[in-house]
């Protein structure tokens, strides 16, 4: 059984103590496809690194995170875009929108969105979009930039049905993680009522960890835990869960 991990931030610091232990744990129980997004140029190093230790299992991305646009961030863009021309990567991501952490930055997220959006067509390549608070303000970006080169992951989904339907619309995969887990998460209670074909699995390590994990540093290896949930809401095997979203991650990254 194959299972693809389609957001793990493997560099985190949280990880600096164990970092090979589990990335072999998680190997172990079948976790062996993760994909790496990118937060700013402070972290290219350690995703390269990443890379160059696990050659067969580590994806990369690169991007700018919306809560690191700040004053410096057209120099920021710029690594993308130097990053992007000089080697292949799976996707642009993540980036989007975040108006959890600080509003006041939305116009320069705006333009670091779309101009990301604009790399992510030009090199062909999907976008993951990380959205906090933000669901009107990234579709209103989407209804502008939708085409058919515009496609990708809506990572962490946590919108109602209507919002999962108006993600989908725009050729967006729904990142499904820890919270579908969660008493309180909710889409747990619609979820069913969407093809899981639309559907891709992963865990936000080190954040967001699943039930009974709740509260404590996340790892790859929980993925298994909202497997087991998908399992369980669409009463098929663990094994058939794991091949459909496999494969919907393979269409969406090329690989």
């Amino acid at each position: 059984m194959i299972i693809t991990d389609t957001h793990t931030h493997l560099y985190s610091e949280a990880f600096d103590e164990d970092r090979n232990e589990m990335i072999d744990r998680a190997i172990t129980q079948g976790v062996s496809r993760f994909f790496i997004p990118a937060i700013d140029s402070g972290y290219t190093e350690a995703m390269l690194q990443l890379e160059e230790d696990y050659p067969n299992n580590m994806f990369l991305m690169m991007g700018l995170h919306p809560t690191h646009v700040k004053d410096n961030y057209k120099e920021e863009l710029k690594h993308v875009e130097d990053m992007l021309a000089k080697r292949h990567f799976y996707a642009v991501g993540e980036i989007g929108i975040d108006l959890y952490w600080d509003t006041s930055t939305l116009g320069i997220q705006q333009e670091a969105f779309k101009h990301q959006i604009k790399l992510a067509k030009q090199y062909k390549l999907p976008i993951v979009i990380h959205c906090r608070e933000a669901f009107d303000e990234i579709f209103e970006v989407l209804e502008a930039e939708k085409s058919d080169d515009l496609f990708g992951i809506f990572h962490c989904f946590t919108g109602t049905l209507e919002q999962a339907h108006q993600a989908i619309s725009y050729n967006m995969k729904l990142g499904i993680g820890g919270v579908v887990t969660f008493k309180n998460g909710k889409i747990d209670t619609f979820l069913s009522q969407i093809d899981i074909k639309h559907l891709v699995l992963e865990t936000d390590a080190p954040y967001l960890a699943p039930v009974p994990y709740r509260g404590k540093r996340n790892e790859s290896t929980y993925v298994i835990k909202v497997l087991e949930k998908l399992a369980d809401i669409y009463d098929v095997s663990l094994e058939e869960i794991a091949a459909i979203t496999t494969q919907n991650s393979k269409d969406v990254f090329k690989v």
